[in-house]
């Protein structure tokens, strides 16, 4: 919330007529703008970048992908994944506990299905993300404490991981992006290509399959006239580039129009060709569509995908305040209604991914930026919590990696790390290595300076 005349809430920067990114144009645009003229600016600049990748020897080899499930606004700890039942009430919060399948461990009570599922999941309950801050959502998107905006110029300058991922090692399938983000509401909850270039921001995938639905007067055939005019006059500039840059353009146009005229992303993004059961098990709310998606996506050769977990009917975010400020509210009327949505989308895609046999390819991480307050009451309202970037939790699951365990632990009252502190940077160090990219890599700032991808930090060594 910020300081002086009132609160803020987390849409408040939200430009809803703003494009940002590389955001899918509009069916309307789309015409306006011509077919030759986004297949040629936006599809063959990926498959460039896939290109050069594998020409520098960047490109990894397998199938590895991320599903950031991105709780904006900062869940609470202590009432979802690190419940204190000894404390005071006050302290304690509305909720009740109950085990898991981890012996010993206890979790919300509103998270049943979760709780279940915990012998495949990786619970972090100490992880550090001092300097974190939302609006933008910035240091555990990127791994850096200072990729903050609010107390760094440079702060917003900083890449996503989705997006060094993207550069470093392109998507899995090379007709398709690299990194895609779903459910975008408010750019401030993402982070984006930063000093890497506009061209390594996240691919806005909302909406994508209209976008490829071509619209009544624009016929496949007329698609295929604007594809040989395009090809002519290409012809005609190649015979006098003496370097041979037009063929180049040839060949990444030619890829673009390939994927509007064929059918890769048209069915990645065509959730209407899961079975029903499928469907039917993932459910109507939004969040969970977008996490049946995502699935698709990754499954189809995204590489990292990350869904903001935000704009919930009953609550904005999981920045519960109080109920002085909605329409997020407290613990109750704000964190209460939005637990049993992510519980049941968050355990049907790990087990969809685990029955698909996908699982040990696609790490699912689910965070926000920080956790909250140990005591109740925030800013005259006694039933939220405050930011609290001392400490928070996280889950972890699939990857490959070693799974059914705690990693960590906060204090008595959950207001700092007591046991294995995890940084950002050994979070980023993480997700490189489940990618395969050397964790010494460098990249460049719009200064020509170097700068390591990593932070301080190392691969879990609990996980490997």
């Amino acid at each position: 919330m910020s300081e002086g005349s009132g609160p803020l809430h987390a849409f408040t920067g939200f430009h809803g007529r703003t494009r940002e990114g590389l955001t899918a144009f509009s069916r309307r645009g789309m015409l306006k703008t011509g077919v030759a003229g986004i297949a040629g600016l936006t599809l063959p600049g990926l498959l460039r970048l896939r290109a050069e990748a594998a020409q520098s020897g960047r490109a990894m080899g397998g199938q590895k992908s991320v599903i950031l499930l991105w709780m904006a606004g900062g869940p609470s700890h202590i009432d979802t994944l690190d419940p204190k039942p000894d404390q005071p009430q006050n302290k304690r919060g509305p909720f009740g506990t109950i085990p898991t399948t981890l012996s010993g461990v206890h979790v919300c009570e509103h998270l049943p299905k979760y709780a279940k599922l915990t012998d495949k999941l990786t619970i972090i309950r100490s992880m550090d993300c001092r300097g974190s801050n939302h609006q933008p959502n910035t240091v555990m998107q990127t791994g850096f404490r200072a990729a903050a905006p609010r107390v760094n110029r440079e702060g917003a300058m900083y890449p996503a991981m989705g997006s060094l991922v993207g550069k470093l090692r392109g998507a899995n399938d090379p007709t398709l992006p690299p990194y895609v983000v779903l459910n975008h509401r408010d750019r401030t909850h993402f982070a984006w290509g930063g000093w890497l270039g506009k061209h390594h921001d996240p691919f806005v995938g909302d909406n994508v399959n209209r976008l490829l639905q071509l619209p009544g007067g624009l016929s496949m055939e007329r698609v295929r006239e604007r594809r040989a005019l395009s090809q002519q006059i290409e012809s005609i500039q190649r015979n006098l580039d003496q370097q041979g840059n037009m063929s180049a353009l040839d060949e990444f146009g030619q890829r673009a129009y390939d994927l509007l005229l064929g059918n890769k992303a048209k069915k990645a993004w065509d959730v209407s060709n899961e079975p029903q059961k499928i469907i039917d098990a993932y459910g109507k709310h939004p969040w969970a569509q977008k996490a049946l998606l995502a699935r698709r996506l990754v499954e189809s050769g995204v590489s990292f995908v990350t869904i903001d977990l935000s704009n919930h009917s009953s609550s904005g975010t999981w920045d519960t305040h109080g109920d002085k400020f909605p329409p997020y509210g407290g613990i109750v009327s704000g964190l209460k209604p939005l637990l049993p949505v992510f519980d049941h989308l968050y355990t049907t895609l790990i087990r969809d991914l685990d029955q698909r046999g996908l699982l040990d390819e696609v790490l699912v991480i689910a965070m926000g930026e920080f956790g909250r307050t140990p005591t109740m009451g925030t800013q005259g309202s006694p039933d939220g919590r405050n930011h609290w970037p001392q400490v928070m939790s996280m889950t972890l699951a699939g990857g490959g990696f070693r799974h059914g365990q705690v990693i960590g632990a906060s204090d008595r009252d959950g207001g700092q790390p007591a046991e294995r502190p995890v940084t950002p940077g050994d979070l980023s160090a993480t997700i490189y290595h489940h990618f395969g990219v050397p964790l010494d890599t460098t990249f460049t700032d719009f200064k020509s300076l170097p700068r390591t991808i990593v932070e301080n930090g190392t691969p879990l060594k609990e996980l490997i």
